[in-house]
């Protein structure tokens, strides 16, 4: 008995897509789909968002001519079935692996990918980009944009809709609603009102209609455009987007492709520019993820067969874990605290303090700069706002840090989460820059926890904080296993600790390498290298006394910190170097992330290229005192 060639393993390219006959469409998005959840289980990721545009993406690739068309995918999440189809499905199972195929869209990857992505809300303003460009060179290829009902909260996504209606005639918008109420439900009523207000025949009508109004006085003219607008808004919900410029279609299901082609077929015929309004499930075609409340939006490793996730041996407390459970020990005492996030709240553990304070728990969506100045607001007005925010994602709000934050010095307290690299998910959201571009900003007490405890001091230390702004970073995955005292007490502004006494090597940590640093000490005792163990815990205001301290009485001086050039070892050596302690010949290092964005890989991996770890620290102390590292171990 032969067996059919699946009608995936026929298909390497957009250009054998749209070679099928459109009635095998059904079978190729099934297969998609399968291949997807197979290779999702395999390395883990993003699987929901990818289920819920399976038929999206085999609809967008059919009816367009990518690459020269412009297909630009909203952060990411949702673009694994989009890879697949586009040359990189022998390396899908790569994904999110060290030197494999990255979770988002990336330029340098696949000519497929004309705009890498991650952080929410950039399609449109890219795709206004793309269409501008496209017109200036005169071409005539399309441009889309897929955005998702998440990205649709953060403001850029309607500044550049307001843009786009004034620099170009041709641009395709893609609303990708799996969760919002937009619109009533679909059916399939909505999906032939979609396809009718789409179609040719009723955009020439329109024309027709306008040009008989134009002929009208002003007052009759403009209520035909308001009647017009408002009819077809009363049963497709479009009369916001048609403000803002654009043609509105839909709500259109986003899994039948019978409506999807012709829809996106009409919409490529428009000579303004439309948005695409389309109704999608997260997690579709797999039933663990469908019923599942979070529709697997992002997984580890699991069993196909039962959707059963892969799970970590118990340990120490996450870090985020331990931010959320003092938050809601330290506002039992306070009723002015106050706990903010950006559609973050189990990432951030802002969860936590919302099942106990749901009236002090706000979650402002994708609006990071919003976040910033309403906690600068609650500020102002006394309460004690904790505005929980990944590293990568605050950059988005910096000039909200700056301007409506530091400049009028309100205590806003920064719970800066993901501090440092993280792994799969690669620069994007790696955790970077925050000590330098917060410790550049006057008044300013930024903080890295060592361990849990200490987090937990220092989020009571912000607490305390009431005449300026404050933020503590602390790294994605699991702490030291530290015990956290019952009470805990806020920490002296700007004081370090002196964990371990030595007399050659001085390591100077700030924030979560503290772990590698023990290490790294042991090993440098062992070769007969006394060393010093402190914990910095402040890189704004420095603790002066410790570091003179450290740099008068050691032949080596090594600062030790997850973050780029000009963070915690700048502001050290500007204090040495003010201080008059580097003309006595002390032999100095700053230890710190590469002059580069890193790719992603497991994390132990990208801390050992980045000579952060033990290992790196060791080889960096025998550097300095012109030793071999094999010559220090004998």
């Amino acid at each position: 008995m032969t067996v059919a060639t699946p009608l995936l393993d026929t298909v390497k390219n957009p250009a054998d897509l749209r070679a099928l006959e459109e009635s095998k469409l059904r079978q190729l998005s099934d297969e998609l789909r399968s291949e997807m959840i197979d290779a999702v289980s395999v390395t883990g990721g993003h699987l929901g968002s990818g289920l819920a545009v399976v038929e999206l993406t085999v609809a967008l690739h059919t009816v367009f001519n990518t690459p020269d068309d412009i297909v630009i995918w909203d952060v990411g999440h949702q673009a694994y079935p989009h890879k697949i189809l586009t040359e990189r499905r022998d390396r899908i199972r790569t994904l999110r692996q060290g030197g494999g195929l990255s979770g988002f869209t990336k330029r340098a990857e696949s000519r497929y990918d004309p705009f890498g992505a991650a952080h929410a809300a950039t399609s449109i303003s890219a795709g206004v980009g793309f269409a501008v460009g496209r017109d200036l060179q005169g071409r005539n290829n399309h441009v889309i944009a897929v955005i998702g009902d998440g990205s649709m909260s953060a403001g850029m996504a309607y500044e550049a809709m307001n843009n786009a209606a004034e620099t170009t005639k041709r641009l395709i918008v893609i609303l990708n609603d799996n969760e919002m109420s937009i619109a009533p439900p679909v059916g399939g009523m909505s999906n032939y009102l979609a396809r009718l207000v789409s179609g040719g025949a009723y955009q020439a009508l329109r024309k027709i209609g306008k040009k008989v109004a134009g002929a009208l006085p002003d007052p009759m003219r403009e209520a035909a455009k308001k009647a017009e607008e408002y009819a077809r808004g009363m049963v497709t919900g479009g009369t916001f987007f048609e403000e803002l410029g654009f043609y509105y279609v839909g709500p259109v299901d986003g899994h039948d492709l019978a409506t999807l082609l012709p829809v996106l077929r009409n919409a490529k015929e428009m000579n303004e520019p439309v948005l695409v309004h389309i109704k999608t499930q997260k997690g579709k075609g797999y039933a663990p993820a469908e019923a599942a409340a979070d529709k697997y939006h992002g997984v580890t490793k699991f069993n196909v067969v039962t959707g059963e996730q892969a799970k970590s041996k118990p340990g120490a407390p996450a870090y985020q874990k331990v931010f959320g459970e003092t938050l809601v020990k330290l506002a039992e005492k306070d009723d002015k605290i106050v706990g903010i996030t950006a559609a973050m709240p189990s990432g951030t553990s802002i969860d936590i303090f919302a099942k106990r304070f749901p009236e002090r728990s706000f979650d402002v969506g994708i609006a990071e700069q919003h976040a910033v100045t309403f906690a600068a607001g609650l500020a102002a007005d006394g309460m004690k706002p904790f505005a929980a925010i990944y590293s990568t994602f605050l950059q988005r709000g910096y000039d909200q840090v700056v301007h409506d934050v530091a400049i009028q010095g309100l205590p806003v307290r920064f719970a800066i989460d993901r501090a440092g690299l993280v792994g799969a998910d690669g620069p994007t959201h790696a955790g970077s820059f925050d000590v330098g571009y917060l410790g550049a900003l006057p008044g300013f007490v930024v903080m890295a926890a060592g361990d849990e405890a200490d987090l937990a001091r220092m989020v009571a230390t912000c607490a305390a904080i009431d005449d300026r702004p404050s933020a503590v970073r602390y790294p994605r995955g699991e702490a030291l296993g530290v015990a956290i005292p019952d009470v805990i007490l806020p920490l002296e502004i700007g004081k370090g600790r002196i964990l371990r006494e030595g007399t050659t090597v001085a390591l100077i940590n700030f924030g979560a390498r503290l772990g590698e640093c023990y290490k790294a000490a042991d090993r440098l005792a062992a070769m007969g290298l006394s060393t010093t163990l402190a914990d910095a815990r402040f890189a704004k205001p420095l603790d002066e006394d410790l570091i003179r301290r450290l740099a008068r009485e050691h032949e080596v001086v090594l600062t030790i910190e997850e973050g780029s050039m000009g963070g915690f070892g700048a502001f050290v050596l500007h204090f040495l170097a003010a201080d008059g302690l580097l003309d006595r010949g002390l032999k100095i290092r700053t230890l710190m992330l590469p002059d580069i964005f890193q790719d992603h890989d497991k994390p132990e991996v990208m801390y050992s290229t980045a000579k952060l770890d033990a290992e790196g620290i060791v080889e960096a102390a025998c550097a300095a005192l012109g030793r071999q590292l094999g010559a220090a171990r004998a």
